[in-house]
């Protein structure tokens, strides 16, 4: 089978990674394979082969019209008929023809409803008029509370098949208009993590790029209940300039107020010694597409810690994996960090949750609907708490300075939130981490992987499909009121 992997670049990050694997599984398994990407990547890319004594280098193709756009802005109203779609359409063409002669049996693209490059559902489409079998699998919505990367001119493709990496995406998309038979659930490969043996354990590492909705003033907020000795570790810098001045905004402020937290560890040695210096590893996060972060730590036998993800954790806990620690009695997530609001000025965050929610409306070109600010207002106000991931990074800075400063108020915040005095005394479950040890590698091992992808490919070849998504429907979906956090929206 001849597979072409489609992406706007090859730059070091998670959707990179996930190209990579599936390219080294199908060649593995006897496949051609060409990844088309916008850019070139940094070096060779290789396919380890199972003994992993010997190599095969994966064959890249660049085409200049894929890598993201300096505007960002639609082709032309119509979008299938842009100079600019069809001249990508044909460059896709001819880097498959290029190389085998004709085009791939499946040209499977990842994130096509991302707006990095205009020109690209133009493109699509025009392929999908000439028969190219198509798998546009989504690893992000931009429906997701995201308007600043939302494909506003024109439909998404019709009549193609889509993947999405979680269960709660693929229930949306199917609502929104997809049918099952071309809906297609891909869950990401897990490759174990090496952690050294033999070091100081002594760091709650949080391996992330530090984004905004990576949520780091809860990070920072987790430190103040560690024992004496022990820090909050988090691995790498922003690449941004929107998220480097908020996040040197924490690390400011983690000094100024003398909190344990280490930034940039992961520029300090190497993975394995980062992992080896850990107790467990805590995440924060208040959104994720597939999550890593909740399934690697296991492999490297350390714990994880910290915020529930609902709908990512739901689809793990299918698969066998727990997170709760049956020998400790103790569950190892906590679901929010309850604040009461006499610490938060419910004023102002009232008119900072309604002004993101219509400025997120309106980015989308909607007006906010009636129903949408009330859900939000009775939230803020039918309680006298309030979760801290919620909050935005001014009113997050002012609860831990509040805590930092005021026995009291730590005491209160303590006691609402028993978990947090758990940080305390807190240790590992060797059975618990053997156990998911074990399920990550069968559910999310190469094998099981590739056999789904395999699969999913045999759909497509063999299952035409007519259906179309309702961007509309889409929007109504994932726009929900009651699930704004101000640190998970971007920068609005």
């Amino acid at each position: 089978m001849r597979i072409a992997l489609v992406h706007y670049h090859m730059r070091r990050g998670g959707v990179t990674s996930v190209i990579t694997h599936q390219a080294a599984a199908l060649m593995e398994a006897g496949d051609d394979v060409l990844i088309i990407s916008g850019e070139p990547p940094e070096g060779p890319l290789v396919a380890p082969w199972e003994s992993g004594s010997a190599v095969r280098e994966i064959p890249v193709a660049v085409v200049d019209g894929l890598k993201y756009d300096r505007f960002r802005k639609p082709a032309d109203p119509s979008g299938s008929l842009s100079k600019a779609g069809q001249e990508l359409a044909e460059s896709i063409e001819a880097a498959m023809t290029g190389l085998w002669g004709e085009a791939a049996d499946i040209v499977h693209v990842h994130n096509p409803l991302i707006r990095k490059t205009a020109a690209l559902i133009p493109a699509l489409n025009i392929l999908n008029s000439r028969g190219l079998r198509l798998l546009l699998q989504n690893h992000d919505l931009a429906e997701d509370f995201r308007p600043d990367v939302y494909v506003d001119g024109g439909d998404y493709p019709a009549n193609c098949h889509y993947a999405v990496i979680n269960s709660r995406d693929y229930s949306f998309l199917h609502r929104a208009g997809l049918k099952l038979e071309g809906l297609h659930l891909i869950p990401n490969e897990v490759v174990p993590v090496t952690a050294t043996r033999g070091l100081k354990r002594s760091r709650y590492l949080y391996p992330v790029r530090a984004i905004r909705r990576k949520n780091i003033g809860e990070a920072l907020f987790v430190s103040l209940f560690l024992p004496k000795g022990k820090t909050v570790a988090v691995t790498l810098p922003p690449t941004t300039e929107q998220d480097e001045v908020i996040y040197r905004n924490w690390v400011n402020f983690a000094r100024e107020l003398e909190l344990p937290v280490e930034f940039e560890v992961g520029t300090q040695g190497s993975f394995a010694d980062v992992f080896g210096s850990a107790l467990a590893v805590l995440n924060t996060s208040v959104k994720e597409g597939f999550g890593f972060s909740f399934l690697e730590p296991w492999t490297a036998d350390r714990a994880v810690l910290g915020r529930r993800i609902d709908y990512v954790c739901r689809d793990f806990e299918e698969a066998g994996i727990r997170f709760t620690s049956p020998a400790k009695k103790t569950d190892l997530f906590y679901k929010a960090i309850n604040i009461p609001m006499e610490y938060i000025a419910p004023p102002v965050l009232k008119n900072k949750m309604e002004h993101a929610m219509t400025v997120i409306y309106e980015a989308f070109g909607m007006e906010p609907p009636s129903y949408a600010i009330r859900m939000m207002d009775d939230m803020i106000f039918s309680d006298q708490m309030i979760d801290f991931g919620r909050l935005d990074e001014e009113l997050q800075a002012g609860v831990i300075r509040i805590m930092a400063s005021n026995n009291a108020a730590y005491r209160e915040i303590r006691a609402l939130n028993p978990f947090l005095a758990g940080f305390a005394d807190w240790q590992s479950d060797e059975e618990l981490i053997a156990e998911n040890n074990r399920r990550i590698r069968e559910a999310y091992g190469k094998e099981r992987i590739a056999a789904i992808l395999r699969q999913t490919y045999q759909a497509v070849i063999t299952t035409p499909i007519l259906h179309k998504l309702s961007k509309i429907l889409l929007l109504e979906l994932y726009l929900d009121p009651l699930r704004l956090s101000l640190v998970g929206v971007g920068h609005v």
